[in-house]
């Protein structure tokens, strides 16, 4: 009986160890899978990779490599070099050397967002740049849609997203993004067709693409519905230009007029015959019934607030 029992002990105290021992090396075999520090800065990837040389040369000579060298955390849309060459031939340039830092730095920040977005943290929306408009110091905004992969300013692929880096991630993308002016911002937006076409018809892109600056107040695709079922026409070629022109100009006032300087009362237009009644009492309120849904959507020459109803001049 005692024997038995030794023998009993003795398997109990085998059996134990073969546990203990297994946990032991499991549990070493999970640190071991622990991702390592990831070493390497936004900078330094890109320095490496022969498909971003130009990106690199242009960030020289603007002047941007000790920044995605250095700390902070930035998500930063890298062009390759086929899409840095395709604005080559856009601009009729031969690279680079053709173009001069002041130039180059505006667009490279607005390749940039200060803070660390996966592809999957990214949602529809605009998300603010690096790039300024100034005065103000105002990040100009990038539009990102995700109904087909991850698209930017409804122009541009990202075609390899979430490369990691010590500080941020790079999404790789297959064009050279440039800053937009209003005109741009809303080409960019489906929800603005309509005002677009409206825009180009009445021959006003033109003056909207200058110095500015202009506060546009855009109204939806679905606020120009509601004003064509309500004029009882099909669409904007239903519009002369001469009608649709002092319409657009009532929605356009001078001065880069960010939401948190919007105050109650009448405000110019371009319309010279037609001013703004704005009321800030609860939210922002346009000529009484003409809400805005967003806003501070900035351009290079101006911003834009999203409205609900087109804006219609007395006279």
């Amino acid at each position: 009986m005692k024997t038995r029992n030794y023998k009993f002990s003795l398997g109990v105290f085998l059996l134990m160890f073969v546990f203990v021992f297994t946990y032991a090396c499991n549990d070493d075999d999970d640190n071991d899978l622990q991702p390592l520090p990831i070493e390497k800065s936004i900078a330094e990837i890109a320095s490496g990779d022969a498909n971003f040389s130009i990106l690199v040369k242009a960030l020289a000579k603007a002047d941007l490599v000790n920044t995605l060298d250095g700390e902070g955390t930035f998500t930063v849309f890298a062009p390759t070099n086929d899409a840095f060459e395709e604005l080559f031939d856009a601009l009729e340039i031969s690279g680079v050397d053709d173009l001069t830092a002041e130039a180059l730095l505006p667009i490279l920040l607005y390749h940039v967002i200060g803070a660390k977005a996966m592809s999957t943290d990214l949602e529809v929306g605009y998300y603010e740049t690096l790039s300024k408009f100034m005065p103000g110091n105002y990040g100009i905004k990038l539009l990102v849609d995700l109904s087909s992969g991850v698209k930017l300013n409804n122009t541009t692929n990202v075609t390899t997203p979430d490369i990691m880096a010590s500080n941020g991630v790079i999404h790789v993308i297959d064009k050279v993004l440039l800053p937009p002016d209003v005109v741009d911002l809303a080409i960019a937006n489906t929800t603005f067709s309509h005002l677009v076409a409206a825009v180009v018809k009445a021959d006003l892109a033109t003056t909207l693409k200058m110095e500015g600056p202009y506060t546009i107040f855009a109204p939806t695709d679905a606020a120009f519905e509601a004003l064509f079922m309500e004029l009882g026409v099909d669409g904007i070629e239903d519009l002369s230009a001469e009608a649709l022109t002092p319409i657009l100009l009532y929605h356009v006032v001078m001065g880069n007029v960010r939401a948190a300087d919007v105050t109650t009362g009448m405000v110019p237009t371009l319309n010279e015959m037609n001013k703004l009644d704005l009321n800030t009492s609860s939210g922002v309120v346009i000529n009484g019934d003409s809400n805005v849904v967003a806003t501070d959507v900035q351009g290079t020459n101006g911003v834009i607030h999203v409205i609900d109803k087109v804006l219609i001049p007395s006279e």
